[in-house]
């Protein structure tokens, strides 16, 4: 089914208590700390967790606020750029692979390989029969992770175009957050819907692993929608903690390897 983000609210549902929600974000990130515990010692499974969005959607503080508080040892954050001048010289995804999650890891991309499909098209790097192609690349990397126990979790974070305005000039006029001020952000957001058109050709394209639009307006409801879907998916990998058996195993084919 396609997905258009013009009908689909930026906002928490009417009826939604803020404090409410937060008290049971709180409780949810405490779970959290014990499951990513047993995601490393089992070391079974891996973690992706992708998060796109326009410009200030907010996908550092929901970095922040909701894998921040986890373990630092098991936690890895990559924020993908423009590409520097090896990196064109590799296919798109070249630079992409190296930073996936190891078993008993959550890797976090704050920005991703979609960056190639979007901002590529709506500032005419690329045609729409290359992002097509780069689209089934997209799938098949995507499959690739999938059949190596890395779990993906693909979240597009839903602000208004009048929240980001907001947020933009939050960046110019508060002392705390002036660092993050980019002028090419006001002119990017001149894009907004070609930017709109493009991320739904992602999710009609890329959605062998679904998609999940997170309303971001407003911080308290998108970090608890973020925290409630890694705790389901860390929940229902039914971990357990190796016994001394398997520790011994684990030992033994480390011994064999380093010889």
């Amino acid at each position: 089914m396609a997905i258009h983000l013009d009908k689909i609210s930026t906002r928490a549902p009417k009826g939604s208590v803020k404090e409410k929600i937060k008290t049971k974000t709180e409780k949810i990130l405490s779970e959290l700390d014990d499951l990513q515990n047993l995601l490393y010692a089992e070391s079974k499974h891996a973690v992706l967790l992708i998060f796109q969005g326009m410009d200030a959607s907010g996908k550092d503080g929901v970095t922040r606020n909701v894998l921040g508080k986890l373990n630092p040892q098991g936690v890895m954050v990559k924020s993908f750029k423009a590409p520097s001048e090896e990196e064109l010289a590799h296919d798109f995804l070249w630079r992409i692979h190296n930073h996936c999650p190891a078993r008993g890891m959550i890797q976090v991309f704050n920005r991703s390989h979609y960056e190639d499909v979007l901002v590529t098209r709506v500032h005419k790097m690329i045609g729409d029969t290359e992002a097509k192609k780069r689209m089934a690349s997209i799938n098949a990397f995507e499959e690739l992770l999938a059949n190596s126990d890395t779990h993906i979790l693909k979240f597009y974070l839903h602000i208004s175009p009048e929240e980001q305005q907001i947020r933009l000039q939050e960046r110019v006029h508060n002392p705390q957050k002036q660092w993050k001020h980019n002028e090419s952000d006001f002119e990017d957001a001149k894009h907004w819907k070609t930017y709109v058109k493009m991320y739904e050709d992602c999710f009609r394209y890329c959605n062998r692993i679904p998609w999940q639009i997170i309303p971001a307006d407003q911080n308290w409801y998108k970090e608890y929608l973020v925290a409630k879907a890694l705790h389901e998916l860390l929940t229902s990998l039914k971990m357990k903690y190796p016994d001394l058996e398997e520790a011994d195993r684990r030992s033994a084919e480390k011994l064999i390897h380093n010889q």
